[in-house]
C-alpha cells in the first residue's frame, strides 16, 4: 500500500511504476509452456510483459488522456495489472488492446526464441554464459542499438524482435551469473548502454569459482570470492578446471568436475541447482527489464515508445493507388475517404497512428510515402493526379509489396485499381508476406472481370487475369470488390468500416450453397452488425432468430437498411442486433461472396509452436505457421473484458480446410496460466497437419448469458510443407560489410525435392550455397548465404531477406517462405572505459534509478529529460524499503514510488 507519509498531491509529479509480484504460477524458462517442467517458475515471457505493463502504466499516469479524467494510481493497487484493464481505464470502455497485446507477444516470442533458434541457443554471448560477460554486454548493447535504429526506420516489428533478444540476455544475467549470490539487491548499473564503466571485477581464466556438488540443489558450491562469474553450458566453449557450470538436466558440462551448477532459471532443482534464489533473480531481472523499457522511452520519446509497443486501439491507414489516366474517380474516392477518416477520428483513440501511400502505374511503382501526421498525409494524397497510361496490365503487386514492407502489422491495406497485375509472378510471395505481416488487403476494382472492352491493351488478356488479387485477398482475409466508376465513392466507404476494430463472424457452411441457408451466431457483445455480399447475385434473404426476414430490395426493412452499389450489397442491421442464430440464403450465378462483421471488444490473437526437444530449456518453440508432419500447439490470447473469467469463455477451436470449408478438427481449448490473462492452448489435429495447405481458424464458446460465441481469425492460416529457419549474423550489418546468414530447411513429412530461391529488398547482392535440397522425412539441410551491404547503404535502414522453398516437381503444395529483417547500423565509435580497481564493485546506491538515463543515453527531448531527471538519491532507500515489504506480501501488487525529490 502507499506509505502514509507520502501526500497524494505528490503522485502526479512522481515516477510511478506498478510492480507486480507475480503469483507462483508461471523467468528464465522461455515461456508459459515451460511450466509443465517447472511449475511455480517465472518465465522470460512473464518478465517481459510485466515490465512493459509497468512502463505503460507510468506513461498513462504521466500523460492523461484527452477529454477523460486522469488515471489514479490507487485504482491499480491490489489488482493484477492487465493490458485490457489498462486500455479500458485510459481510453474508455469498448477500446481493444489487441494491437498492444500483439506487440507484447512479438517481444515475448522473440525473447523465448533465443533459447530455441539454432543460431542463438548455444551462443554464450547471448546468454551471459561461460564468463563472457563483457562480450555479452556488448551484444546486449548492440541489440538495443538495433532496436533504436529499427524504430527510427519505422520498422517497429523488427524493433520489437531485437528488443526481445536484448531483454532475454539482460534477464539471463541475473540467473546465469553470481550477481545475486554476491548479495546484490539492485540491478547492475552498467549493463545498459555501456559507455563509461566496466562491469565489475570479473573472474579471470585461472580463478577457481565453484566446488564440486553431487546433489541436485547446490546452494553452497560457489567459492567465497567477490569476483563476478557465470556458468558454462554444454561443450562450447569447454569448461576450464575449477569453473562453475550452468547446471541442470540439459547441461553436459555439469557432469564434469566441479559438478553441479549455479543457474536460477526455475524453481526446479532438476533444472536449476540454485533454485532457491530464483525469486530474487527474477525480481532483479524484472527491475532491470523495467529500466530497459524506461530508457527506451527516454530515447524514443512518448510517441516513439507508443509506436514501439503499439499502444493504441487504432489501425493504420494504407493506400495503394493506380495513378493511370483512367483512375480519376477512384483517386477522388480515396481522397474523400481519407479526408473523412482524418476529420472524423481526429483527437479520438481511433485516429490512425500511421499513414502509408504507394502509387503505381506501368512500368513504375512507388515511391512509398509514410507519415504519422494526418495533415501531411492528406496533402501528399491530394497531390496525386490520374495522368498518362491507359493500358493494361499494371505493376500493382510490386506496389502492394512495397506497402506491406512499410505498413505496421494488424493493419488494413486498400488497393484502388481498374487493371489486372503485370507482376502476377509475385502472387505467392505477396500471400506469404500478408500473413507474416498479418495485414488484410482489400482490392477495389472498377472493372468487371468478365468485361472484354475498356482500356487499351497490349495483348489479349485472360478473363482470369484478376485471380492474383483473389488469391492475395483470400490469404490475407480481405476481399476483391468489383464495382463501377459511378459506385466507387459509395463502395469505398468500406474503408472506414473496416478500420473500426471489426471481427468476422463465421458462416456455416462457409460458402452458401444454392437452395440452402447458411447460419451465423450473434452474441450480446456485438454491435454494428453488417452483412456484405458481392458477386452476380439474383436474390438473397436474411432471417433473424425471432423469424423476421429481409430480402435484397433496397431501403429500410424489418432488420435494418439495405443498400446496393452495382454488384455490391451492404446490409446494416438495426441496433442492437438480436442475439441467437441468424440465417442467410443467396441465389447467385457462380459463387457469391458473403461476409458478416461486427464491432466488439471480445476478440483473440493466436500463434503456433511446437514443444522443444534438445535445447537449453524446455518450452514451446515459436512457429510462424504449422509445418506438415510436425506436432504443433495452437496458442490463443483472448482480448477484451472478462477474457479469462468464467464468462464469456471460448471452449473449443474449429479448423476448416480452405477453400471448400470442410471440418478438419474440433479441439478443446485448455486454460494456461492465470485465468485473468485469457491464455488458451490446444493441440492441432493430425488431420490438419497431414498435408500442407490453407485452413480457417474459428473459436466457439458461450457468453455470460449462455448465448453461443463464435469468432473467426481475421485471416486464414496455412500449413507449410517444410520448416524454414533463417538466421542473421552475430552482429548488426554495417555499410561495406559482407554478412553471413544461416539457413535450415527441415522436412517432417514425405520426401521433398525443393528449389530454394532467395531475394532481398533493397537489391543488395545475395549469394547462397544451397539452391536445392532433397529431403526425406525428419531430415534437414543447412545452407549459408552471404549478404553484401554496399558502402552507400544508409545507416538505420532495414533490409528484408526472403527465402522460398518451392517444390521442384509438379506439386500442388504451396511454397514455404522465411523472412528475415536486418538493420544497417553506422559503425560505432570506439569508447574508452575507465578501469575499475579490483574489489571496487558498485555500491547499492550507485544505481541511477529505474527511470533515469544511464551514461551515454541522454533523453530524446527536453520533456523526456525533465521526466528522467526526477530520480533522487533517496530513490534507492525507498526501493530498498519496498523490497523489504514485498518479501512479506507474496501474491499481490505493490506500488513502487521513485523520484519524489519534488515532494
Amino acid at each position: 500500500m502507499l506509505r502514509a507519509e507520502l501526500p497524494l498531491s505528490c503522485l502526479g509529479r512522481s515516477l510511478l511504476l506498478l510492480q507486480l509480484l507475480l503469483p507462483p504460477t508461471s523467468a528464465f524458462f522461455p515461456n508459459i509452456w515451460s511450466l509443465l517442467a517447472a511449475p511455480g517458475s517465472i518465465t522470460h515471457q512473464d518478465l517481459t510483459e510485466e515490465a512493459a505493463l509497468n512502463v505503460t502504466l507510468q506513461l498513462f499516469l504521466e500523460q492523461p488522456p484527452p477529454g477523460r479524467p486522469p488515471l489514479q494510481p490507487e485504482d491499480f493497487l491490489g489488482r493484477t495489472l492487465l493490458a485490457d484493464d489498462l486500455f479500458a481505464a485510459y481510453f474508455g470502455a469498448g477500446f481493444s488492446s489487441r494491437r498492444f497485446r500483439a506487440a507484447l507477444g512479438e517481444v515475448s516470442r522473440a525473447n523465448a526464441a533465443q533459447d530455441f533458434l539454432a543460431a542463438s541457443r548455444n551462443d554464450p554471448d547471448l546468454h551471459f554464459d561461460a564468463e563472457r560477460l563483457d562480450q555479452a554486454r556488448d551484444r546486449l548493447a548492440g541489440a538495443l542499438r538495433e532496436t533504436l535504429a529499427a524504430a527510427a526506420a519505422q520498422d517497429h516489428a523488427l524493433a520489437r524482435r531485437r528488443l526481445g533478444a536484448a531483454l532475454h540476455a539482460l534477464q539471463d544475467f541475473y540467473s546465469h551469473s553470481n550477481w545475486v549470490e554476491l548479495g546484490r539487491q539492485q540491478p547492475h548499473p552498467h549493463l545498459l548502454w555501456p559507455r563509461r564503466r566496466e562491469l565489475w571485477s570479473l573472474a579471470q581464466e585461472g580463478d577457481p569459482t565453484c566446488s564440486d556438488c553431487e546433489a541436485l540443489s547446490c546452494s553452497g558450491n560457489l567459492l567465497g570470492s567477490t569476483l563476478l562469474t557465470s556458468g558454462y553450458f554444454g561443450t562450447h566453449p569447454p569448461k576450464p578446471p575449477g569453473k562453475c557450470s550452468h547446471g541442470g538436466h540439459f547441461d553436459q558440462s555439469s557432469a564434469q568436475p566441479p559438478r553441479g551448477g549455479i543457474n536460477k532459471d526455475s524453481t526446479s532443482p532438476g533444472f536449476s541447482p540454485h533454485h532457491v534464489l530464483h525469486p530474487q533473480a527474477a525480481q532483479l531481472a524484472l527491475l532491470a527489464s523495467i529500466e530497459a523499457f524506461s530508457l527506451l522511452r527516454g530515447r524514443l520519446g512518448d510517441r516513439g515508445f507508443s509506436r514501439l509497443l503499439d499502444i493504441t486501439p487504432a489501425s493504420s491507414l494504407s493506400f495503394v493507388l493506380d495513378t493511370t489516366g483512367s483512375m480519376g474517380e477512384e483517386i477522388n474516392a480515396a481522397k474523400i475517404q481519407a479526408r473523412h477518416i482524418v476529420e472524423q477520428r481526429r483527437g479520438s483513440p481511433m485516429e490512425p497512428a500511421y499513414y502509408v501511400l504507394v502509387p503505381f502505374h506501368d512500368p513504375g511503382f512507388g515511391p512509398v510515402f509514410t507519415t504519422s501526421d494526418p495533415h501531411i498525409f492528406w496533402q501528399q494524397l491530394n497531390e496525386i493526379q490520374a495522368l498518362g497510361g491507359g493500358d493494361e496490365p499494371e505493376m500493382c503487386l510490386s506496389a502492394l509489396e512495397l506497402a506491406l514492407l512499410h505498413t505496421p502489422p494488424l493493419s488494413d491495406i486498400f488497393v484502388f485499381t481498374d487493371a489486372s497485375p503485370k507482376d502476377a509472378f509475385l502472387t505467392n510471395r505477396i500471400e506469404s508476406l500478408t500473413q507474416e505481416r498479418r495485414c488484410r488487403v482489400t482490392f477495389l476494382v472498377t472493372e468487371d472481370p468478365s468485361r472484354l472492352q475498356g482500356r487499351t491493351r497490349r495483348e489479349v488478356l485472360s478473363p482470369l487475369r484478376f485471380e492474383p488479387y483473389e488469391a492475395v485477398a483470400l490469404a490475407s482475409g480481405g476481399e476483391v470488390i468489383f464495382t463501377k466508376d459511378q459506385h466507387i465513392q459509395d463502395v469505398a466507404a468500406v474503408i472506414g468500416d473496416s478500420m473500426g476494430a471489426l471481427v468476422t463472424l463465421p458462416l456455416e457452411p462457409p460458402v452458401p450453397a444454392p437452395g440452402s441457408a447458411a447460419v451465423f451466431s450473434v452474441d450480446g457483445l456485438l454491435r454494428k452488425l453488417t452483412v456484405r455480399l458481392h458477386g452476380k447475385i439474383r436474390a438473397f434473404r436474411i432471417k433473424s432468430p425471432a423469424g423476421a426476414s429481409q430480402d435484397h430490395e433496397e431501403g429500410v426493412g424489418p432488420l435494418g437498411r439495405t443498400r446496393r452499389f452495382g454488384q455490391f450489397w451492404l446490409v446494416s442491421v438495426a441496433e442492437p442486433p438480436q442475439t441467437g442464430t441468424w440465417e442467410i440464403q443467396v441465389t447467385a450465378e457462380g459463387t457469391p461472396r458473403v461476409r458478416v462483421q461486427a464491432q466488439t471488444c471480445l476478440d483473440f490473437l493466436f500463434h503456433f509452436g511446437t514443444p522443444a526437444e534438445g535445447g537449453p530449456h524446455p518450452g514451446l518453440y515459436p512457429l510462424a505457421q504449422p509445418v506438415a508432419g510436425l506436432p504443433a500447439q495452437l496458442l490463443v490470447e483472448v482480448t477484451g473484458p472478462g477474457a479469462g473469467g468464467p464468462a464469456p469463455r471460448f471452449s473449443h477451436a474449429v479448423l476448416r480446410r480452405l477453400p471448400e470449408g470442410s471440418t478438419l478438427g474440433r479441439v478443446p481449448l485448455e486454460p494456461r496460466g492465470p485465468a485473468e490473462r485469457g491464455l488458451l492452448a490446444a493441440p492441432l489435429p493430425p488431420a490438419l497437419l497431414a498435408a500442407p495447405g490453407p485452413f480457417a481458424l474459428e473459436l466457439a464458446g458461450r457468453d455470460a448469458a449462455g448465448q453461443r460465441l463464435h469468432r473467426a481469425a481475421p485471416q486464414p492460416c496455412a500449413v507449410a510443407p517444410v520448416l524454414l529457419e533463417l538466421s542473421g549474423p552475430p552482429g548488426s550489418l554495417a555499410p561495406g560489410s559482407k554478412a553471413p546468414l544461416s539457413l535450415r530447411v527441415a522436412s517432417f513429412s514425405g520426401p521433398q525435392d525443393l528449389e530454394l530461391r532467395t531475394s532481398v529488398h533493397p537489391s543488395f547482392a545475395l549469394t547462397s550455397n544451397l539452391s536445392r535440397a532433397r529431403l526425406g522425412p525428419n531430415e534437414a539441410a543447412w545452407g549459408r548465404l552471404w549478404l553484401e551491404v554496399p558502402d552507400a547503404a544508409a545507416p538505420d535502414s532495414v533490409v528484408l531477406v526472403t527465402v522460398a522453398a518451392v517444390s521442384a516437381e509438379a506439386s500442388p503444395a504451396p511454397a514455404a517462405h522465411a523472412f528475415l529483417r536486418l538493420v544497417v547500423l553506422a559503425p560505432a565509435s570506439p569508447v574508452r572505459r575507465p578501469s575499475v580497481p579490483p574489489g571496487a564493485g558498485p555500491s547499492a546506491h550507485a544505481h541511477p534509478g529505474l527511470a533515469s538515463a544511464s551514461p551515454g543515453a541522454p533523453p530524446a527531448t527536453p520533456a523526456d529529460a525533465a521526466r528522467a531527471s526526477r530520480a533522487p538519491a533517496g530513490a534507492s532507500a525507498l526501493a530498498a524499503g519496498w523490497r523489504a515489504g514485498a518479501a512479506g506480501w507474496g501474491v499481490g501488487a505493490a506500488l513502487l514510488l521513485l523520484g519524489l525529490a519534488a515532494c
